[in-house]
């Protein structure tokens, strides 16, 4: 019995640190692109941007409230760039 008291405890624990990392990961995606939808510029003018730095654009799609660029950067490595979608600074890359 008092072993089964045991796990109950350590899964409890397992199930508390699972959802505070999945909390501190909603939580720092959000803080990743925190832009109000109305100041958002056009994700074309995002493609314009990045062909004319030397990228071939793939896609962009929006994720975590940033846009996300699949492209190929002007060295010829594939990126997946966030960028914060009011000034289009990256802010992260994701794999």
């Amino acid at each position: 019995m008092h072993s089964l008291k045991t796990e109950r405890a350590k899964m409890r624990i397992m199930i508390v640190a699972a959802v505070s990392l999945i909390a501190a990961g909603v939580s720092q995606a959000a803080e990743r692109c925190d832009v109000p939808t109305d100041q958002w510029q056009p994700r074309e003018a995002l493609q314009k941007k990045l062909e004319a730095e030397g990228w071939t654009v793939k896609k962009i799609k929006t994720e975590d409230g940033c846009y996300e660029a699949y492209a190929t950067n002007a060295a010829g490595e594939k990126m997946e760039t966030f960028f914060n979608p009011k000034t289009f600074e990256a802010v992260g890359n994701d794999g």
